[in-house]
């Protein structure tokens, strides 16, 4: 197992997009420490923020959090990247396997753009997690992200394949949704679905509905049981949502209006 230690606060936003394990898996720890990870003039390498020791291993723990740490396990294809506190923005963005786990929270737009693997957040996401950054044509496409904790605002913003799971969530959850997969245990925020195209949203309770969304019943679908297995060997806190009649809602009708939304009948 490898470790990266950090000593202190970062003095400025650190992206860590090329720091995995098997970019790490080559290079000796004075190799290591040399890699560039500031965001500014001053140059900052790995080495001047963190003690580094190397082993070769498919698993690299970062040891110590900080919200400046930025896209953690964004270039992660393989292996596995526990960071032991928080991190920033853009945590796994464009991941395409592995696994990825934060300890604590992480800011905004947490995988964005993965297309394989599983990250995992224990405790808050911030808004946009598994949503588009600015200009992009999708969110989450095809990983699994599990936040155990509270997501914020526009939650899966034009996610279009794979698994989002979460405790709670805030407004516009499931906002321009393409397809895919939303199970969240408690309540969601206002207006969710808004601009929604296609995809599946589950929830525990929500807020304000949009009028572009109609009830359509308390039909029992082969997909939500088959997402209940799913579920369930993910071990995911959300399958008992499943378990009881879940009321239907199509919309969103301002748009093509082929998603769907579920909650407690």
């Amino acid at each position: 197992m490898s470790t990266l230690r950090l000593r202190g606060a970062p003095p400025e936003r650190i992206d860590l997009l090329n720091v995995t394990p098997l970019a790490l898996k080559g290079l000796s720890e004075a190799e290591a420490g040399k890699l560039t990870v500031g965001t500014s003039r001053r140059g900052v390498s790995l080495g001047d923020l963190f003690d580094i020791s190397l082993d070769g291993s498919d698993t690299l723990v970062i040891e110590g959090g900080s919200d400046r740490l930025d896209r953690v396990g964004a270039a992660l294809s393989e292996g596995a990247i526990r960071v032991e506190g928080d991190v920033g923005q853009r945590l796994g963005e464009g991941m395409a396997g592995g696994t990825l786990t934060v300890s604590g929270s992480a800011g905004p737009f947490a995988a964005t753009g993965a297309t394989g693997g599983t990250i995992t957040i224990e405790g808050d996401a911030g808004d946009h997690a598994g949503g588009a950054v600015y200009a992009a044509k999708a969110g989450l496409d095809g990983a699994i992200l599990i936040i155990k904790g509270k997501a914020g605002d526009q939650l899966g913003d034009r996610m279009r394949r794979g698994i989002i799971l979460a405790g709670s969530a805030g407004a516009q959850t499931a906002s321009r949704m393409i397809a895919g997969t939303i199970v969240v245990s408690g309540s969601i925020g206002d207006h969710p679905g808004y601009g929604m195209r296609r995809g599946t949203l589950i929830a525990g309770g929500h807020g304000a509905l949009l009028p572009t969304f109609v009830e359509t019943g308390t039909p029992d679908l082969v997909y939500v049981r088959l997402l209940a297995q799913t579920l369930k060997r993910l071990g995911a806190a959300q399958t008992g949502l499943l378990g009881g009649a879940l009321r239907r809602y199509s919309g969103d009708l301002a748009t093509l209006g082929k998603g769907e939304m579920f909650v407690p009948a």
